[in-house]
Formats: C-alpha cells, sequence, structure tokens
C-alpha cells in the first residue's frame, strides 16, 4: 500500500501489457483522477486488473481481485474484472424462441449458458481508443457469434472523475433481433483487496430492493419474484455479508451463499439510482454503486477456493464479492420479464457508476 500519490499523472496512460497465445499485443491502460484514485484496464475483455482507492487514514490499496499477468486472464478463471456480453448471467438449457425461431447456445455451465458462453466478451481483444480522460474499447460481435443472432456492434467507455466515480457506460446496435444485457464483472473487497486472506464477511451492505429473483438448484429463475422481507435477502438496511449466508435457507443452498439478482426499487423505471451501498468496518472504504439498469446480480465469492492467485494472495473462499449491474436471468425465455431483445433501429444505452468514498468523509480522498 501506498499513501502518497503523484497527482499530476491524472488522465490516461497506456502501456504493454504482454502478448496473447495468438500473437495478439494486448495494452494496459491506466486512468487516474485529481484526487489519487486510479483504475487499471486492459483491452483484453475490457478487465478492470486493479483499482487503487484510499482508507480512512489516506493509505491507497488495490480493491479489486485479479492476476499478476496476462496469463491468468486468458486462461480459465471466473470472469475476474472482464466485461460480459452478449448475455450476462445464465440461460436456461442454452437455448431460447427469438420471433418464432428457436436459438441455440453453447451451454458453458452445466446444461445452461453463462455469461455469453466460453467466447464471450471477456475473452476478446477490443479495439481501444483514449478521448481525453475516456477510455473507450469497441468490438464487434459477428453474426452467429457464441450463437447469437446478428451483427452487434458493442462500445464501452470507462471514465474515473473527480468525484471518485468509476463510470462505465455501454452501447450497442444490431442488424438482427438479439438479447444484449451488457455488465462489468469486478469481484471487490475492500479491506485493500483481500490482502492478508480477509474474506468479505464483515463487509456491511445494503441493496435497495425489496425483491429478488429466486433460484432453483442450476440457478435458473423461478420465473417469479420473492419478497425479501423475512428472509436472508433483506439488505435494506446495513448487514454484515457474513451475518446470514450460512443459514438453512433453500435459497442460499441453491446459489451456495448469494449468488441471486436483486430487483432495484425503481419508481420511475429506468432512471439512475443507487442500487448498493457497501462499508469495510476496518478501513472506512466505502463502495456505492448507482446503475439504470433494474436489477443488480450480487454474488459473494461462493465458488472461490483459493486454487486460484494473484497479487501477493491467494483468493479463497468469498474473499471477493460481485456487484454486476444487469438485467434479470433468463430473460429470453421469461417474457414478463423486463425486455432484453434489442432490434435494428434501436440503441441499447446503460451506464453504471462505481463511487468510492471513506466513511465519515466526503467522495473526496
Amino acid at each position: 500500500m501506498d499513501k502518497v500519490r503523484d497527482l499530476n499523472t491524472r488522465g490516461v496512460t497506456q502501456a504493454p501489457y504482454g502478448r496473447l497465445a495468438d500473437g495478439q499485443a494486448i495494452t494496459q491502460f491506466t486512468l487516474a483522477n485529481a484526487n489519487g484514485l486510479v483504475a487499471k484496464i486492459i483491452d483484453f475483455g475490457g478487465i478492470i486488473t486493479e483499482l487503487h482507492a484510499p482508507d480512512r487514514d489516506g493509505r491507497f490499496a488495490d480493491v479489486v481481485l485479479g492476476f499478476d499477468s496476462l496469463d491468468g486472464y486468458e486462461g480459465d478463471n471466473p470472469y475476474f474484472g472482464a466485461l460480459i456480453g452478449r448475455y450476462a448471467n445464465r440461460i436456461a438449457n442454452g437455448r431460447f424462441t427469438l420471433d418464432g425461431r428457436e436459438v441455440v447456445l453453447p451451454a458453458n455451465n452445466g446444461a445452461n449458458h453463462l455469461h455469453g458462453g466460453p467466447g464471450g466478451f471477456h475473452k476478446v481483444k477490443w479495439q481501444a481508443g483514449v478521448e481525453g480522460d475516456i477510455l473507450r474499447l469497441a468490438y464487434r460481435s459477428v453474426d452467429g457469434e457464441q450463437g447469437y443472432p446478428g451483427n452487434l456492434d458493442v462500445t464501452v467507455s470507462y471514465q474515473l472523475n473527480d468525484d471518485n466515480e468509476l463510470i462505465v457506460r455501454f452501447e450497442a446496435v444490431a442488424d438482427k433481433p438479439t438479447p444484449v444485457n451488457l455488465t462489468q464483472h469486478s469481484y471487490f473487497n475492500l479491506a485493500a483487496g483481500g490482502e492478508s486472506g480477509s474474506d468479505i464477511l464483515d463487509h456491511l451492505l445494503t441493496i435497495d430492493a425489496d425483491t429478488f429473483v429466486g433460484i432453483d438448484a442450476a440457478s435458473i429463475p423461478l420465473g417469479t419474484l420473492s419478497p425479501v422481507t423475512g428472509t436472508p435477502f433483506d439488505f435494506r438496511t446495513p448487514r454484515p455479508i457474513g451475518e446470514r449466508v450460512g443459514q438453512p435457507d433453500k435459497q442460499l443452498r441453491h446459489g451456495q451463499g448469494y449468488d441471486h439478482n436483486f430487483v432495484l426499487n425503481k419508481p420511475n423505471g429506468r432512471e439512475m439510482t443507487r442500487a448498493a451501498h457497501v462499508l469495510e468496518p476496518s478501513s472506512g472504504r466505502v463502495l456505492e454503486l448507482f446503475t439504470e439498469e433494474p436489477g443488480v446480480q450480487f454474488y459473494s465469492g461462493n465458488f472461490l477456493d483459493g486454487s486460484l492467485g494473484g497479487k501477493g494472495r491467494s483468493y479463497g473462499h468469498r474473499s471477493g464479492f460481485c456487484l454486476e449491474p444487469q438485467h434479470f436471468p433468463d430473460s429470453p425465455n421469461r417474457p414478463r420479464f423486463p425486455n432484453v431483445i434489442l432490434r435494428p433501429g434501436q440503441v441499447y444505452q446503460t451506464e453504471s457508476r462505481f463511487r468510492f468514498s471513506v466513511q465519515g468523509g466526503g467522495t473526496n480522498a
């Protein structure tokens, strides 16, 4: 950890980050704001490899899980820091019917399709460009890629502003009807990214949701929304992540912990609202998620088992959590869920903001 930052490095810089197995050169972009916050992002998978934020004493530390080199990200891993598409979360049995035609996708999570398939957006090189303090990443997903219909042109921008917000904006257009549900999949540990083997169970979590999407044993939606009242899923007031994660609850058994989509309270539809607030008591670090999306997938790192590591530590059980703003799982098969079909002539647009602060302080470090 380091306490002093050179504030003259504000903006976006870049440096080589290695080569993929096929020889493609990968670049790492460093975003820095006036307060010393730093986010490092590579053009492979749009992955956030580092995110440095201060504690209450002004000490900066990397608060995201990740690897030391490109090899870890290119290999098999649980989507550390990556962009997810075309469809975040699960699609049951890897198939759905669109305008009367069955679409078949690769099954990469048991019988189901997860996070765009094995060759989803997390495993491709994006075309990168810098405009002022904004990193823009572009990718064309061609017709039939991972089974999805139509060419999809996607642009993602990352911006780190002086309010200590990492802003993620998605935009996409398609030439055939296709489901689109994009998200960012960073694993956070506000106690310095899991330094010294710490878990996330003492983090105090608030989620502004009265209901969540109940799932079966394969993590596929049951089709109805479940009230959080009287359940371990009630985070409407701050509760430690670990307080109830071990309770004998069927939904917790199905997810092997928290791995559920929370339905955000949005009285006016798609407006930007605060979805979640997380406080790590020992450091005082705070993360708030603001999003235009109707849901957020909260995942408590249930399948981390210590077999992966980086940054000088191994990633044990529940050493990181994810807050993934998105639409609901399996929506192409659930007409009652919010629409995820993008049609020609329409523009998919959504924005989320990850805001960092310190307990008792303002938004600035």
